[in-house]
């Protein structure tokens, strides 16, 4: 690619266009004589639906890897949440940009909370760590499949096929839904999936000048924070066909680390928290996964390899 010209690679939806968009214009208010284009590669999880049905969270970047490591785009924007723990050889994440909300959301038809929804309500999602953490918290609610773009999944509870879904904070309120928000649940109720709310701006290794340029984007927090959640992911050997969750926050100085790993039925929820420096990140987040191993997340974990 020229000098002065930078190729985005991203996936088709709404929230992933959006995502590149908005580091597209980071990009150029950071460096305003930068060309910055876009170019939307299909994905394997595009086209197969739940990634724990289709084979965890490469799904939905392996072809924009693909693309980056022959020189077709200069860089990826992913949701991290989707990045695996593991890059393809070659690639790094050049720089986390700041990070959105990385909370759970529950969008209920009638606007309650998730504490009030009625027994035998229909909660709709696919994600096995919602799942879990729902059935421990309300045994009573029943739990429903919901697939699709953020469009499909509030149009099915605006119609009634489900009572609420739950979905991440940050799509919504990146794509001006905030509104449609009936509780922003606290980490203290469901932990989020690990990378929730951050985007990975994603380079090839050796490509110095994109590194440098995406540099300019880097939110010092929102990389400690990741850090440390992708070491428990990665110590963990966890992905998107497992009830793991996990996030951080930094506070007063002070790194803090929550992780989870438990059973879809929410009978077993193993839920461990840790807190240092953050120069500490990723020894923080090995230390934590160790914790939840040893107590027997190593078990759990086996029955969904």
């Amino acid at each position: 690619m020229g000098l002065d010209r930078v190729v985005i690679g991203t996936r088709g939806s709404a929230l992933a266009l959006w995502q590149a968009d908005h580091v597209a214009a980071l990009l150029r208010a950071a460096h305003p004589s930068l060309v910055v284009e876009r170019s939307i590669i299909v994905t394997t999880g595009d086209r197969t639906g739940p990634a724990w049905e289709a084979g965890g969270k490469a799904v939905w970047v392996k072809e924009i890897e693909a693309a980056l490591l022959a020189g077709q785009i200069d860089l990826a924007v992913h949701s991290l949440k989707d990045v695996p723990a593991e890059l393809a050889p070659g690639l790094v994440l050049a720089a986390i940009p700041q990070r959105a909300d990385a909370r759970d959301a529950l969008v209920s038809r009638d606007g309650v909370t998730l504490s009030h929804l009625p027994a035998d309500a229909r909660v709709g999602t696919t994600s096995l760590r919602r799942i879990c953490q729902v059935k421990a918290l309300r045994p009573d609610l029943s739990l429903a499949p919901l697939r699709g773009n953020l469009d499909t999944r509030l149009r099915k509870v605006a119609d009634g096929l489900v009572d609420a879904a739950i979905l991440a904070c940050a799509g919504l309120d990146r794509l001006g839904l905030s509104h449609r928000i009936s509780e922003r649940i606290p980490i203290e109720r469901m932990l989020p999936a690990i990378g929730q709310g951050a985007l990975a701006i994603e380079s090839r290794e050796a490509d110095e000048r994109v590194r440098l340029l995406c540099r300019a984007l880097a939110s010092e927090e929102a990389e400690i924070t990741v850090t440390a959640e992708r070491a428990l992911l990665h110590r963990l050997g966890a992905g998107c066909r497992t009830p793991v969750a996990g996030t951080a926050r930094v506070h007063d100085g002070k790194l803090e680390v929550w992780g989870l790993v438990g059973r879809p039925d929410g009978a077993t929820l193993l839920h461990e928290h840790v807190a240092g420096t953050p120069s500490e990140a990723q020894a923080l987040g090995r230390a934590l996964a160790e914790t939840l191993l040893a107590r027997g997340a190593d078990r759990i974990l086996a029955e969904f390899g």
